[in-house]
């Protein structure tokens, strides 16, 4: 028989850990001897902190990041076959959402590998929690456009889904381009939209308001340089 592929949530950052992942997370994260990872310095970081009884150096690891050509996929799923267990990992959250691992997951169910997901924090899920705008109706959009024209087009489109749609637009950006997204959507979308601007989540120095772009405008700005935001448009 294959073993199971487990889909391994990972802290959004900090030193917590238990107040973050469920101790059966934990646990199967301990057992486990082989993975693959987004990249193999925070993975062993990670496990290090979840209490690993192995050898990190003894352990089977294997990258998969964006640069990692479909190919090669098949040869991941190789301990998979053999029987072994394996962990898949991003940097931090939910493997497979906003990071990478949905193709691979994909070619387990194909080749009949049980997947398992666990339960973790997603920044995508606790922005949207936290935002005030529809939960029943919302779709994430990954990153806009770094032109500054595209850029605005995008806001603006968004904008007009969600208002016809009734249905919450989620993005994000590089961190050290959180300032130029903020400052656009500022100046672009109309006063009545709801914006959510939601950074560091799950740890100590969260930040997360939901304001009109007019009240976003006659208030202070965060600091968000290089820290992780998640922004949610709502403009029904």
């Amino acid at each position: 028989m294959s073993g199971t592929l487990y889909l391994i949530p990972t802290p959004l950052g900090g030193d917590t850990l238990a107040d973050i992942l469920p101790a059966d997370v934990i646990g199967i994260a301990q057992r486990l001897t082989h993975f693959i990872v987004e990249a193999p310095k925070t993975a062993r970081a990670h496990l290090k902190r979840f209490g690993t009884p192995h050898e990190l150096r003894s352990l089977w690891m294997q990258e998969l990041n964006e640069h990692s050509k479909d190919g090669n996929l098949a040869s991941l799923l190789e301990p998979l076959l053999a029987g072994h267990d394996v962990g898949l990992m991003s940097e931090a959250g939910c493997p497979g959402v906003a990071d990478p691992g949905a193709n691979l997951v994909r070619l387990a169910h194909r080749k009949g590998i049980r997947v398992m997901p666990l339960v973790g924090p997603s920044s995508i899920l606790l922005a949207l929690m936290g935002s005030g705008a529809n939960g029943q109706k919302f779709r994430f959009n990954g990153y806009l456009p770094a032109n500054d024209v595209e850029r605005v087009a995008a806001i603006r489109a968004l904008e007009t889904s969600s208002q016809k749609e009734k249905q919450a637009e989620l993005f994000i950006e590089t961190p050290y381009r959180n300032k130029a997204l903020l400052d656009a959507l500022l100046t672009s979308a109309r006063p009545q939209t709801l914006l959510t601007v939601a950074c560091n989540l799950s740890l100590a120095d969260q930040y997360l308001k939901s304001l009109s772009i007019a009240d976003w405008q006659r208030s202070p700005a965060p600091d968000l340089h290089k820290k992780p935001t998640v922004f949610v448009l709502y403009a029904a």
